[in-house]
């Protein structure tokens, strides 16, 4: 057989159906995709391998320099986990690349004011880039990981210049959120190694204590002081603490972390849809198929309340996701984006290395080739098994799926992290796995219209909750207050506001789901406060999600009342069921009041059930 292309594996394995009857992937798979990502960046080395300088639309904030460490860092991790997979078996000869441009990057690191002089091939110094503490994080789990192959192997000179490269890293974190963990992994490193192991025992403890600040239960962390939550609870907060005691066989750190790492993902791993894709809420999406991440770890660790056949299912389901639809694309790249590029959903730090920290979702091949992990028969996914409403009590989240679709969505009302203007991946009150955010007219927004301009929805503070149902109170104007709720049963949801503090006659404005012309089917039917001298609810253009350039929404309007506070009640439903009945037909909503609250009793039409959501005044 010929020998292939420098930056071209082989031909993918063939499908296993009969092990994997939802995917076809199977382990072989994850190593050929692997192998096809590290190949593919090649060409873009420099000589000797200390940067990686892909090509993209624009530099990150950090700088080019720090985009190539970047490029090199993160697809080392992905090497690494490939290579220690293996069990050093390196066929396509990964590690001696990346030995090679560790030696170089180290040789002599620069600081800010050099980074355009110097050798050309040095690294940024975490003590003055602080986007080197990230990938010190990389390179020292690649070097933890790989370590009796590469870190043992090379000559006594380069190891110190590492070392000290690293050490920087161990100090206090320059971002008080989950970057402490990046100190935490370096430092793991280092206490391996026995190098500075007091040094590294403090940063360890010192990353440890800060982020148990923010610990608020049952598996979910806010990610800094700020009730900031999204898929960072998973393959971050988690991921980095919980790999560390493994890997370092502490039995007391694993039995403290582990258990909440269970039940996070008994939430998490309902975020993912039947076509294997995660719920696109939060920052750093272009990540896409890190979200594996977490799911792999319970299995590696135990601490998963999946089983081993639907752990690959997930997983599996996830990488297939993007890698079928134009991720990499057809030169073998992740590029800035979801599917393909994407701006409106990269981060000013993300450049164009960034993507390659979906490295982290390999983190399966870890796992033994024998494992049930890949040895079991796929099995379904929670959101193919049933319906169900689902509460993620501490961030104050409600995970909806049908299992007719296999459609997932998740109604947000608790998350705050927010600027002084909305961000579309955070602030919206209800996200999907086939829809939206739009970057366009924000989709699932309620707001007041204060001379002709929709008000921001703002932080939202938790308030009352049940099984099937959240609400959270906001600010959208000085002296407004607006509480908000939705119950969701089935495909269908319940959205009600209860505005005080308007002047009478203020107009509002409720969107529903952003669909693109061949995605889901949205509906929204007025029950209470909105105009009904239309049949149906208007169109709105959206702007372009991340499934599509040209979404729309429908939208609903009013108007206050003459009251102290006003009451708008809606029916909503996205489904991609074919032909499905108008929503208004899936639940009966009757109002009533009492001296403290607005009142809804909503039944629920397919079963009878009953769900009384009250709403303060």
């Amino acid at each position: 057989m010929p020998t292939p292309p420098d930056n071209r594996a082989p031909g993918p394995p063939p499908e296993d159906r009969a092990r994997s009857p939802y995917t076809g992937w199977t382990r072989a798979h994850w190593e050929h995709t692997a192998d096809e990502l590290l190949l593919a960046v090649r060409p873009y080395s420099t000589p000797r391998h200390a940067l990686i300088h892909l090509p993209g639309p624009r530099p990150s904030v950090s700088g080019p320099r720090s985009d190539g460490l970047e490029g090199h860092a993160r697809t080392f991790l992905l090497a690494a986990l490939r290579v220690a997979g293996a069990h050093g078996a390196d066929p396509h000869g990964h590690l001696p690349r990346y030995a090679e441009g560790l030696t170089a990057g180290t040789r002599h690191p620069t600081g800010e004011a050099e980074l355009s002089t110097g050798d050309p091939e040095s690294w940024p110094r975490p003590g003055d880039i602080r986007q080197a503490v990230v990938e010190s994080a990389s390179v020292a789990l690649g070097l933890r990981l790989t370590r009796p192959w590469l870190w043992d192997a090379l000559g006594d000179a380069t190891r110190q210049r590492v070392v000290d490269w690293l050490l920087p890293a161990l100090g206090p974190s320059p971002v008080d959120n989950n970057w402490w963990l990046f100190g935490l992994t370096v430092a793991g490193f280092l206490k391996d190694a026995g190098i500075e192991t007091d040094r590294a025992q403090n940063a360890i403890d010192t990353a440890l204590a800060r982020v148990e600040d923010w610990y608020l239960g049952d598996g979910w962390y806010s990610d800094g002081p700020n009730r900031s939550f999204d898929h960072y609870n998973a393959w971050a907060l988690h991921f980095y603490p919980v790999l560390h005691a493994h890997l370092s066989g502490d039995r007391a750190l694993l039995a403290r972390y582990g258990p909440r790492l269970h039940d996070q993902l008994g939430h998490y791993t309902r975020l993912f849809d039947a076509t294997g894709a995660p719920m696109p809420f939060g920052r750093s999406l272009t990540y896409r198929f890190a979200a594996a991440a977490a799911p792999w770890l319970g299995a590696l660790t135990g601490h998963t309340p999946l089983t081993p056949g639907a752990t690959r299912r997930l997983a599996s389901g996830t990488l297939r996701h993007f890698t079928d639809r134009g991720a990499p694309d057809s030169e073998g790249l992740l590029t800035l984006g979801w599917y393909g590029p994407y701006p409106p959903l990269v981060q000013p730090y993300s450049g164009p290395a960034s993507p390659y920290w979906a490295a982290k979702g390999f983190l399966g091949l870890l796992l033994p080739a024998d494992h049930p992990a890949w040895t079991d028969p796929e099995e379904p996914l929670p959101a193919e098994t049933a319906d169900t409403v689902t509460l993620a009590a501490p961030p104050h989240l409600l995970i909806q799926s049908t299992a007719a679709d296999g459609l997932v969505r998740l109604h947000n009302h608790g998350s705050n992290h927010v600027g002084p203007e909305d961000d579309p991946l955070y602030a919206r009150f209800a996200y999907s796995t086939r829809t939206g955010p739009s970057h366009g007219a924000p989709d699932n927004h309620f707001a007041l219209v204060l001379e002709g301009v929709p008000t921001a929805r703002g932080p939202a503070t938790p308030a009352g909750h049940g099984p099937d149902w959240a609400s959270s109170t906001h600010t959208p104007a000085p002296g407004v207050r607006v509480v908000s709720a939705t119950a969701a049963h089935g495909r269908t949801e319940v959205r009600a506001h209860l505005v005080t503090g308007a002047p009478p006659g203020t107009p509002v404005r409720q969107t529903g789901w952003a669909v693109t012309p061949d995605g889901p089917t949205a509906q929204l039917h007025p029950v209470h406060g909105y105009d009904t001298d239309v049949p149906e609810a208007d169109r709105l253009p959206a702007g372009p999600t991340p499934f599509g350039p040209a979404a729309h929404t429908a939208v609903l309007r009013g108007r206050t009342g003459g009251g102290t506070s006003s009451l708008f009640v809606a029916l909503a439903s996205l489904t991609a069921e074919p032909a499905p009945a108008p929503v208004a037909h899936l639940a009966d909503v009757r109002r009533s009041r009492t001296e403290d609250a607005a009142v809804l009793q909503i039944t629920w039409q397919d079963d009878g059930a009953v769900t009384e959501l009250q709403l303060p005044y």
